[in-house]
């Protein structure tokens, strides 16, 4: 998300070198080969979906440019002298599964996603199993389909290619973490705040970083960046005291292998229970997991992996629904972490109406990596030309965390 931002701001710059642009990055290090970079980062951790089947119009219509995006990614982020970019995109779709409960919401949603131009197919039980013969339909009363623009991509490619283009294109990289109080000039008479500096005692290039403005892409970190801005400790019944609500969720990923499992053209299915799961190769492998329950959360000190959360959780609702699944054998897995927006679970966007010269691109809850093209252009509108022109963001908005407005997303995974 920060490289994306980054990556936007020079390019829609007015003139060239009119602004300097500096990403602060944690989880890398100059003294780690690039092999090791981004280790514990929620990019390259995650499973690299990309989908328009969505509720909100603003979310499919950030999907929709993103995918524009990663189909023409080489003429956006190629860099001279390097290989083209090949984010290796699989466009096999999402396949969404529904109970009688939830088949009026899905068919509800595949009409909003029609009407922005995402192209979604509905399918009876009987049309599922014509189509993929391998799915048990019990308890499926309907079933949605994305038929272009969906599928997955490797994470690790499409940072990378975001923060070359951007370092090529001028913008400077710190290693390092914001630790200390980013500094705070007071304008009580005016009921406004504005950042002066970022400080940063680890960095191995700037102690301190003197600024104009700060974009908060921490991701599930960023309500503690937002704290040292002093976002959230003011009093509770003002505008001060609203913190941002974005915490640090862990979740697991297995990957397991099945010889007789889904052909190649298996899509990303998600499961009337919340599983999903989804091939990862050509080798009869795949990949997939569940979002705990509120009292399954995770303790999230460290990435460590709950195998026995596949074999009581997970694997029996795909075993369930992919018989072939019943003799899948575990290879390997990961735990990697969302930036969970504890009040809807939709992005928190723009900038914060005390703290002057503040914005977010945070709290994404899952979707933050294929938005993250559309959102750093978002961003780099709002910064350069004061308003939101491709996408019209405001719903996400930090000012209905003060009105205590949900932005209600029904499609979250």
């Amino acid at each position: 998300m920060g490289w994306s931002i980054a990556y936007w701001l020079k390019r829609n710059e007015p003139r060239s070198d009119a602004i300097r642009v500096v990403v602060v990055e944690r989880d890398l290090s100059v003294s780690y080969p690039s092999s090791k970079m981004y280790s514990k980062a929620s990019t390259v951790l995650s499973v690299g979906g990309i989908r328009q089947q969505y509720s909100m119009p603003e979310n499919i219509r950030m999907s929709l440019f993103s995918a524009d995006f990663l189909r023409s990614i080489d003429e956006y982020l190629h860099v001279i002298g390097q290989p083209p970019v090949d984010i290796q995109f699989n466009p096999s779709g999402y396949l969404f599964l529904a109970s009688d409960e939830k088949a009026a919401v899905l068919e509800e949603n595949v009409q909003v996603q029609r009407e922005e131009g995402a192209k979604v197919s509905l399918l009876s039980p009987a049309q599922l199993k014509k189509k993929y013969p391998w799915i048990n339909t019990d308890g499926v009363a309907l079933a949605s389909c994305g038929l272009e623009n969906e599928g997955w991509f490797d994470p690790w490619t499409l940072l990378n290619a975001f923060r070359s283009k951007a370092i090529s294109m001028g913008v400077y990289q710190s290693c390092g973490e914001v630790t200390c109080e980013l500094f705070l000039s007071w304008y009580y008479f005016i009921t406004s705040l504005s950042l002066k500096f970022v400080q940063m005692p680890n960095s191995t290039e700037y102690a301190t970083i003197q600024c104009s403005l700060v974009v908060n892409a921490a991701g599930a970190w960023s309500s503690r960046v937002a704290e040292m801005a002093g976002v959230g400790t003011g009093p509770p019944d003002s505008i001060s005291g609203v913190k941002l609500p974005v915490e640090p969720k862990k979740r697991y990923v297995y990957v397991w292998h099945c010889p007789d499992g889904p052909g190649l053209g298996c899509p990303m299915l998600i499961d009337t229970t919340g599983a999903y799961c989804r091939r990862e190769g050509v080798g009869g492998n795949y990949l997939g997991g569940i979002s705990p329950t509120e009292e399954e959360e995770p303790d999230i000190q460290d990435l460590a992996v709950d195998h026995e959360f596949f074999q009581e959780k997970v694997w029996p609702k795909l075993a369930h629904r992919v018989p072939s699944f019943e003799s899948l054998k575990v290879k390997s897995s990961w735990a990697g972490y969302y930036d969970y927006n504890t009040f809807d679970q939709n992005p928190v966007i723009g900038l914060h109406p005390l703290v002057e010269n503040l914005y977010f691109a945070t709290g994404f809850s899952g979707h933050g990596l294929q938005q993250s093209p559309a959102v750093g252009q978002a961003i780099a509108e709002l910064i350069l030309d004061g308003k939101y022109k491709t996408i019209d963001l405001e719903a996400f908005s930090f000012n209905r965390l003060i009105k205590g407005e949900k932005a209600l997303e029904r499609n979250i995974i």
